[in-house]
């Protein structure tokens, strides 16, 4: 009977644990001993092997924050080259244009030594073609549109330098107008039904008209609201005139006839100062602070000197109802601000930075 084979790997198993056991303990051997005069050595050995991993990450962070700051130049000094073309060269009138000058004080010209910003340039101008492209039905991209465009941007921007020259008369004199101010003027405005009686149909009438929101509207007002308190201040010859008319009228002097001698407005004097119709609250040939006044006045009776901020005025109620007043007036001009400009424009010339 044959003997059955061994395999080879189960041929001399003492031998191969032999084997092995040398194996491992030359590898214990081979470890070196740590002790307490060694142990900085050792450290410094496990921290050396280290360091080739953590070097590669080091360099590859400073990489990355060099190539991220490299895209991010390139990507601002895009950013600044188109819009600086957009806005100088071009001239682009576009929402997101817009938006950018409100957050960059870019100049559009320069009021002697103050910078006009370019965001209140388009601020004039985008009011004044949304108010011709939706209430007169404008084509900018016509013939006729084109040229009307450029007599927006040319008064536009006269209208901004002339308003950077209003700021610089106004500072030495401390002229100013206040937030009470501005809502006092909103609040007179909206109560005699001049752009809607409710909050919804007055921001409806800003939008539709003008594109405004409330701010935008304020804003507007505030810088009218300081050419004429600029005006009214520097002009001292006619507050003298309305002040010495008021002195007579309150001395026994006849109103129609004092209309008649002194009253700077042509189309009513003839008549005595009185005007052609009678006077509702939303005329909008009245101002409204005068329309106010009208109103709070009896028949016969005569009211104080009106600083309307384009005139003084004195007027006269003659027959009252609760619709209208049958009024006459006597007129004295304030100054355009235009006249108080024109000789620091002189001494102080403007240049602007785009050509029309």
């Amino acid at each position: 009977m044959k003997k059955p084979k061994i395999s080879s790997k189960l041929k001399n198993p003492i031998r191969r644990r032999k084997g092995e056991e040398a194996r491992v303990t030359e590898a214990f051997e081979n470890v070196p001993r740590i002790t307490n005069d060694t142990v900085a050595e050792h450290r410094e050995a496990v921290l050396s092997g280290a360091r080739k991993f953590i070097y590669p990450l080091q360099h590859s962070k400073h990489r990355v924050v060099r190539t991220s700051a490299v895209l991010l130049v390139t990507a601002l000094i895009a950013f600044l080259s188109y819009v600086g073309l957009a806005l100088y060269k071009f001239q682009s009138t576009s929402t997101f244009v817009y938006d950018v000058t409100r957050v960059l004080p870019l100049p559009v010209a320069k009021a002697g030594d103050k910078y006009v910003s370019y965001e209140s340039y388009l601020f004039e101008l985008r009011r004044n073609m949304h108010y011709y492209r939706t209430q007169q039905q404008t084509d900018f991209d016509s013939n006729d549109g084109k040229v009307q465009l450029e007599r927006l941007k040319t008064q536009a921007m006269n209208s901004v330098v002339q308003a950077a020259y209003v700021k610089q008369l106004a500072e030495p004199k401390n002229i100013s107008v206040s937030n009470q101010e501005v809502r006092d003027q909103v609040t007179l405005v909206r109560s005699q039904n001049r752009l809607g009686s409710s909050d919804r149909v007055f921001k409806d009438v800003l939008n539709e008209f003008w594109g405004w929101s409330v701010a935008d509207f304020e804003r507007a007002l505030r810088q009218q609201l300081l050419q004429q308190k600029v005006a009214t201040t520097l002009d001292t010859q006619s507050k003298a005139k309305a002040v010495i008319t008021m002195a007579e009228l309150k001395g026994g002097a006849d109103f129609a006839a004092v209309a008649t001698a002194k009253s700077e407005d042509p189309a009513t004097k003839v008549n005595g100062g009185q005007y052609p119709q009678p006077i509702t609250k939303s005329d909008t040939t009245v101002p409204p602070i005068l329309t106010a006044a009208i109103f709070s006045l009896k028949a016969g009776q005569t009211s104080e000197v009106i600083n309307t901020g384009y005139a003084y005025e004195i007027v006269k109620a003659t027959t009252v109802t609760d619709k209208s007043v049958t009024a006459s007036h006597i007129q004295f001009g304030i100054r355009d601000i235009s006249e108080y400009v024109k000789p620091l424009a002189k001494k102080n010339p403007s240049s602007t930075y785009i050509k029309f």
